[in-house]
């Protein structure tokens, strides 16, 4: 454990008064406990774990302070982890990112009472904290691919990952992820290396996290934009209004939610003028996973949702090669909708995807899983079953509820729920649930 004072580098420089007495530290300030939690995930970069509650509780005794100075803000860690430094001094990567959490906490805790003040809409409030971010680049064209995919994955398909990330970057792609390991570091890995190829600067590698999740899979060394938003709503927003073309790599609960995501997203009858290409890939040995999820969203969403994305399979050069063209088709739609490149204005995104979930056990059993309702609102209510599953997995609030009162219950029609059983059994089996250890199930379906 080491005690440091550092100074900000490229993030945040100065604070208020006010700004700084909110980050105090006492036994009811939530915003500072946020920043405490976030920070030691950072710090923590490099684990091999993720589960965000045994993280939390293997370092009861870090705590970290703001202090205000003449020249600008400063932290003083105290028990940081020995592997955020290098000789006694922090990695550069992991002091900046520790500086993007207190820039983000400090917009997120002066905002947000302000949002519901002035009756904004959730996606004003998702254009303002990447704006606060600097994530926002006008006059750019189209070149940014949100890459989604698990962090337990196999050794075969984190190559495949790199080497789609390297097909991307050899064509001037950036990478937005959601910035932990696996499938969200393998793609900037990659892209790292065809834009140092082609010497390309000023490349971009935005890993984008929520308080919730981030415990569980920090920010990767790759990442030189890393964004905390506020839930994982304002997170999945967040990526869909930034990103040009979104690749979806092998995952477990967390991925099928945001697959679930942007499929409720683009079955929206208002969103059928918007283009934003959709592809599954993995390596030929991972095959199986994308044919169990296509039966699965054809089983319950129905032909439409599954006409909405492409599958590839075991070629990283295909998958880049769609992608690039696909930006030019992205280029000419977002001048036909008079849109911004640089925040998809004109994606329509109903209430049921914005509105904040809380995978309460009373919350979790309440979903509507029936065949009967509208595609889009089944995937909303779908989405958040997964969301919950992720939460009882490596959230730290939510391994801590299962802790005390057992699995959730989903119930649902026997369809739907059958669907859900092989799914889920399936994602067991490939042992992509949890990271290292035995996989317990957080949940219990019933019809």
């Amino acid at each position: 454990m080491a005690d440091i004072t550092i100074s900000p580098k490229g993030s945040l420089d100065l604070l208020s008064k006010s700004e700084i007495a909110a980050l105090q530290a006492s036994s009811d300030n939530k915003f500072q406990q946020l920043f405490r939690d976030c920070a030691l995930a950072v710090l923590s970069t490099g684990a091999n774990s993720d589960d965000g509650h045994a993280l939390l509780a293997a370092h009861t005794d870090f705590d970290i302070e703001v202090l205000s100075s003449a020249r600008g803000v400063k932290l003083k860690l105290i028990n940081a982890p020995e592997n955020a430094f290098v000789d006694g001094k922090m990695i550069a990567g992991i002091r900046n990112h520790l500086f993007a959490v207190l820039r983000d906490i400090v917009f997120i805790q002066n905002q947000f009472e302000l949002w519901h003040e002035q009756n904004e809409t959730l996606t004003d409030m998702v254009f303002k904290t990447l704006r606060n971010a600097h994530a926002l680049k006008p006059r750019r064209h189209p070149n940014l691919v949100v890459c989604w995919g698990g962090h337990s994955i196999s050794e075969y398909e984190y190559d495949y990952t790199k080497e789609v990330g390297y097909r991307l970057g050899l064509r001037g792609l950036d990478i937005c992820t959601g910035c932990g390991i696996g499938a969200m570091k393998g793609p900037m890995k990659g892209a790292a290396i065809g834009h140092a190829k082609q010497r390309i600067e000023n490349t971009r590698f935005i890993g984008i996290t929520e308080p919730g999740i981030i415990a569980s899979e920090a920010p990767n060394a790759v990442v030189n934009e890393l964004i905390i938003m506020p839930d994982i709503e304002k997170r999945l927003e967040a990526f869909v209004r930034l990103g040009h073309a979104i690749i979806v790599f092998p995952g477990g609960a967390g991925t099928a939610e945001e697959i679930l995501y942007i499929l409720g997203v683009l079955l929206n009858e208002k969103n059928k003028a918007v283009r934003l290409p959709l592809i599954f890939t993995g390596p030929e040995n991972s095959k199986q996973y994308f044919e169990d999820m296509d039966r699965f969203i054809g089983n319950t969403l129905g032909k439409e949702a599954q006409s909405l994305y492409k599958i590839i399979i075991d070629d990283p050069i295909e998958v880049a090669k769609v992608t690039n063209k696909a930006m030019k088709k992205v280029y000419k739609n977002r001048r036909k909708l008079d849109d911004a490149f640089f925040y998809n204005w004109s994606l329509n995104i109903a209430p049921d995807f914005q509105t904040a979930f809380d995978p309460s056990h009373e919350n979790m059993a309440s979903l509507d899983l029936r065949k009967d309702r509208p595609a889009a609102e089944l995937a909303a209510d779908l989405r958040r079953a997964f969301s919950g599953i992720v939460a009882g997995n490596v959230k730290p609030q939510g391994i801590k509820s299962i802790a005390e009162c057992g699995p959730f219950k989903l119930t649902g029609d026997p369809e739907i729920m059958q669907e859900l059983d092989r799914t889920l059994e399936s994602f067991v089996k490939q042992k992509r649930m949890k990271l290292s250890g035995e996989y317990t199930p957080c949940y219990v379906l019933e019809s």
